[in-house]
């Protein structure tokens, strides 16, 4: 497969609203709460620059990049516990959940 470069956004928004989250915002960055956890989603095409920052994130990427986007955070270490979901069609996967939410 080519190179992907739209984000999932779609996708992104459809998996946090069946798992019960609010969502707000838009474009591919936006915020999912639910209860006491507020997660920033960042739907990815392409594992390109991370934020430096923040709380809880979740990365909503293809199955393609989603192995290469894993290295590049774990190289870089951010200050945040991150997750990252695979989404291929309709299906998808965690690939990383955050160690505290394990």
């Amino acid at each position: 497969m080519g190179t992907v470069s739209t984000p999932p956004v779609e996708q992104a928004r459809s998996i946090f609203n069946d798992l019960g989250y609010t969502v707000s915002g838009d474009g591919p960055e936006f915020r999912a709460e639910r209860e006491w956890k507020v997660v920033h989603v960042s739907a990815v095409g392409e594992p390109e620059e991370t934020p430096e920052s923040g709380a809880l994130r979740c990365f909503v990427t293809y199955v393609e990049t989603a192995e290469t986007l894993e290295r590049q955070l774990t190289r870089l270490e951010p200050d945040y516990e991150w997750a990252i979901i695979s989404v291929d069609d309709d299906e998808y996967d965690v690939v990383r959940a955050p160690p505290t939410l394990a």
